[in-house]
């Protein structure tokens, strides 16, 4: 085997039986392993005639997602479900009988963030490193795993958990509850092989991107890039590159398109959903003979309404587009203010890379009419109504392309907008008064997206130098 190395493993005594175990692996392998140790966990799953144990009667996304994970590792695993584990039994057994890979005794696991483990997290902790490697495991864990968890362990809603409980009988249903089981399993496995998928060829993209921006700064050097294609990125296939981009002053985009021709598309600002270039308006939602009219491109195809997307049939017409908008882009940076004031203005005008920024002023949107009772308010509104009010007042908010938008200190009337907005990843300022004392911000924030804890980071460092402290909290748990 070609970049492969062959390792001797110390002797296993088992009973009267001594065995040396050998094995291959690779340098492709190694890499996403880490240094090579001993999984014991994993040679259990991996045995012939393995077996596993977990409860009966009413599934949810932990067990499942346990025993998918389980059979990804060995699909001839045996999985057997019931009400108590057999005595003496010599599987591996999870979600039940209190052992280490059981979350429902009292001394149960919590990680260091404050999320409690599960049966599906525990696992993954020992098998995950195993399959993406150490750090991509962490991301995993903190991106798919602990939602999964809190789930399981609170109740909070998470779609995916609902979608695998929906799997479970109805309550008159005759059919076998096992089945259904392994049906969800089924499923929760398909889901699980993708994601891996993805996680291990979004590192591969990273690799990639890291070679063709290298290619394209030496090509700039050298003079065979025009300076005029400085914003410009040729990548020769598809690679999904624009978290990586965000951080660049790569504003375009070019990929050969399954289609035939090229797609050409913006990339947004590091922290923001505004792009660092846009298409011109008047290019927006035409295709064909108009589009190729107003651009004066013979082969331009189509460009997207919403703007993220164009078409070209030849490379060449797909850089002239990218060179056309950047030289008709004119940006202007907009901060939304809910109840601001001149003084606040000040304020937000001192803000890094936004003082120039032009300021919104909106009103702090109404609540509808509350029935109280005592401390305690109703809204007269039916939860459809509801909904459509605060997506009408973030459309509004949203049409600016706010950088950021000000909240006032009206958090009763405003936090049903913050909650949306910050599901929006969109940042949200207020205004303290310090009253002679120090001021400490707690700033939570989230690890499923890399960039909150660095934009943290840097929020904690600037805040310092005015006399304020930031406690940051990165966790997955949104109730922190």
């Amino acid at each position: 085997l070609k970049g492969s190395v062959l390792r001797t493993d110390p002797f296993l005594t088992v009973g009267n039986f001594v065995y040396s175990s050998f094995l291959w692996y690779t340098e492709e392998q190694n890499k996403h392993t880490g240094a090579f140790h001993m999984n014991h966990l994993l040679e259990k799953i991996k045995q012939k005639n393995a077996s596993a144990f977990t409860h009966s009667g009413k599934f949810h996304a932990d067990d499942v997602f346990s025993a998918a994970l389980l059979l990804y590792l060995n699909p001839e695993i045996t999985i057997t479900r019931g009400n108590q584990v057999p005595e003496n039994y010599e599987g591996l057994v999870f979600d039940i009988g209190r052992g280490q890979y059981d979350h429902h005794q009292k001394n149960s696991r919590i990680r260091d963030n404050g999320v409690p483990y599960a049966a599906f997290g525990l696992l993954w902790e020992k098998l995950g490193p195993e399959i993406l490697g150490e750090e991509l495991a962490l991301k995993f864990d903190e991106s798919f795993v602990q939602p999964l968890d809190i789930n399981d362990n609170t109740g909070e809603k998470n779609e995916l958990a609902t979608l695998i409980g929906n799997f479970n009988p109805g309550w008159d249903s005759k059919s076998s509850n096992d089945e259904a089981f392994f049906q969800a399993v089924s499923v929760a496995g398909m889901i699980l092989e993708n994601k891996f998928e993805r996680y291990l060829g979004n590192e591969r993209a990273d690799r990639r991107v890291e070679e063709v921006l290298t290619e394209h700064a030496a090509s700039l050097a050298s003079g065979d890039t025009p300076a005029e294609n400085t914003n410009i990125l040729i990548l020769p296939e598809f690679i999904p590159c624009q978290k990586r981009l965000s951080e660049t002053n790569i504003a375009f985009v070019i990929f050969p398109s399954n289609r035939g021709g090229y797609c050409i598309q913006p990339q947004k600002k590091e922290y923001s959903m505004n792009y660092k270039c846009s298409f011109p308006s008047s290019w927006l939602g035409l295709e064909g003979e108009e589009l190729s009219l107003v651009t004066g491109l013979k082969s331009a195809a189509f460009c997207h309404k919403g703007g993220f997307l164009m078409t070209c049939g030849t490379l060449e017409d797909s850089v002239l587009a990218c060179r056309s908008s950047l030289a008709v882009f004119h940006e202007e940076a907009v901060i939304v203010s809910l109840g601001g004031n001149k003084e606040t203005d000040m304020l937000l005008q001192k803000l890094p890379d936004l003082s120039s920024a032009r300021i919104v002023h909106l009103p702090v949107p109404q609540l509808p009419e509350l029935t109280l009772n005592g401390i305690y308010g109703e809204l007269s509104m039916e939860k459809t109504e509801w909904k459509s009010f605060i997506k009408d007042r973030i459309k509004e908010i949203l049409r600016y392309k706010p950088e950021a938008v000000f909240a006032d200190n009206a958090m009763f009337s405003l936090y049903p907008i913050v909650h949306a907005l910050r599901k929006k990843h969109i940042p949200v300022l207020t205004a303290v008064e310090k009253d002679g004392q120090k001021l400490q911000i707690k700033w939570l924030t989230y690890p499923s997206r890399q960039e909150l804890p660095l934009l943290a980071e840097s929020a904690q460092a600037t805040l310092k130098d005015i006399g304020i402290d930031v406690d940051i909290n990165c966790t997955a748990d949104n109730n922190s």
